[in-house]
Order: structure tokens, then C-alpha cells, then sequence
């Protein structure tokens, strides 16, 4: 990473990302300013009286909570043999893993399906939780790996000299000081777990098991179709994720630029 020291480098440097910025913004102010068009608040209010959107919400949350559980465990396990173990052919394991990113969900649907329907996880939350942790770990590897291997060897040196065997300096060193990439990590799976459409829409039949992401649906109809309230439905799915970037957004940003992307 480039670093500036000259303030009118910082100021050039300042004005390029923010125009930058502005194309990604502007689809969020046309939502924001769509949901408060018409009935104003009105709309959000209509959208928090949607039958069972406390339910919806907590189902979201069950789901975004243990993915990110999942991720976190298997990524970090994955991260750590890749970077730090001597395994056999580790290289071309590796490469596997990341060929898994050239499969999108739509082409998984029908074999996903069959499988849960089989293994009896249809209509559950393990339905959702499985396909949607198994598709982020790949990615999420590749963050991690870079910064795992970017970490001195004479620290897990030092670890083996003390008498530290590979379990206990992946507790002792790596989780401890991968917290910045962990939080990409997080931010990451949970944008991704929490606006996952596709996957509660097939896997998820009752009604109080679906995700806050189908609550446009009720205001949609053969009949009728709501924008502003699909905007303001929009809105309030996504301020929890923007609590959770804002809450991790140093270790966020030091995961990023400290290997994380080379």
C-alpha cells in the first residue's frame, strides 16, 4: 500500500475517492428519497405492521448469526493450513477451493434442493445456513490466507520452540491477531447472509420461518405495486448492516489494506 505524506497529495487523493464514491452513492439516496416519498413515514410504518416482521427479523439474524459462525470457524482453520502448514499438494487444494467461486446459485438450486429435500433439512434453517456458509468460505479464504501468510514466521517459530503445538498457536497467535481481517470477514458473510433472496425464497415454506428480505412481497401483488414501501422496506433491511460496518469499520479498513488484498 502507497502511503501520501504531503497534504496536498492527501487533499488530490481525498477529492479522486470521493468522486469515486458518488456513483455508488447515488443508488442510495434515490432509495432513501423513494421511501419517504408519498406517505412519508407512513411507509416505514406500514412496513413495521407487516404480519410477523419481528419474526422475520429474528429468522434473518438466526441465519446471518450462524453463517457467520461458520465462515469465521472454517475460514480461519482453512486460512491458517494454507498460509502456515506444510500440507501436500496444498497448492492445488487451494485452487480447488477458489474454482468453487466460479459456481453461482442458480446453477445449484437443483442439486441443493434434492440434497435438503433428501437429507430432510427442507423447510429448516440448516437449508439457507449450509449452501449460504459453503458459498462465502472460498472468498472469504482468500482474504484470509494473504493475511495469515503476510505474519512473521519466527512467531510460530518462537511458539514450537516453547513447547506450542499447531493447535495452540492457531489459538494463541492467529485468532488473536487476525482480528482486522476477521472483521472483513464478518462484514462481508453478513451483507451477503443477511440479503440472500434466493435461498429463503426455495428453501423456507412456513411462514414463520421467512427472512426479513421477502417482506417486499406484501406489497406487491397482482393488483398493486407499492414502490415506496418496498423502498422503505429496503431502508430498515439495511440498517443493521450498516450498524455493523460502522461498529467495525477501523479493523474493517486495517484487515483490507494490511495484506488482505496484494
Amino acid at each position: 500500500m502507497f502511503e501520501i505524506r504531503t497534504r496536498p497529495g492527501r487533499v488530490l487523493l481525498q477529492i479522486a475517492a470521493t468522486i469515486l464514491v458518488i456513483p455508488y452513492l447515488f443508488p442510495l439516496v434515490v432509495m432513501v428519497r423513494g421511501a419517504f416519498a408519498g406517505e412519508g413515514l407512513e411507509n416505514f410504518a406500514a412496513v413495521l405492521q407487516v404480519p410477523g416482521f419481528g419474526r422475520f427479523f429474528v429468522n434473518s439474524m438466526v441465519i446471518a448469526a450462524v453463517v457467520i459462525a461458520l465462515v469465521y470457524a472454517v475460514t480461519m482453520m482453512a486460512a491458517f493450513g494454507f498460509a502456515k502448514l506444510h500440507i501436500r499438494f496444498r497448492e492445488v487444494w487451494f485452487w480447488l477451493l477458489l474454482a468453487c467461486l466460479t459456481l453461482p446459485e442458480v446453477v445449484l438450486l437443483a442439486p441443493l434442493f434434492a440434497t435438503a429435500t433428501r437429507l430432510g433439512l427442507y423447510d429448516t434453517y440448516w437449508a439457507v445456513v449450509l449452501p449460504l456458509a459453503a458459498l462465502q468460505v472460498p472468498f472469504a479464504v482468500l482474504l484470509t490466507r494473504n493475511f495469515v501468510k503476510s505474519l512473521p514466521d519466527e512467531l510460530f517459530e518462537a511458539a514450537r520452540l516453547d513447547g506450542a503445538n499447531s493447535y495452540r498457536g492457531f489459538i494463541h497467535l492467529v485468532l488473536p491477531l487476525t482480528r482486522p481481517i476477521a472483521a472483513a470477514v464478518i462484514i462481508f458473510t453478513l451483507v451477503a447472509a443477511w440479503n440472500n433472496y434466493l435461498f429463503p425464497l426455495v428453501f423456507l415454506q412456513s411462514a414463520e420461518l421467512q427472512t426479513i428480505t421477502l417482506v417486499p412481497q406484501f406489497f406487491v401483488g397482482q393488483f398493486s405495486n407499492d414502490q415506496t414501501k418496498i423502498l422503505a422496506s429496503a431502508v430498515i433491511t439495511a440498517i443493521p448492516e450498516v450498524i455493523a460496518y460502522l461498529s467495525l469499520q477501523r479493523l474493517f479498513e486495517r484487515g483490507l489494506s494490511a495484506g488482505a488484498i496484494k
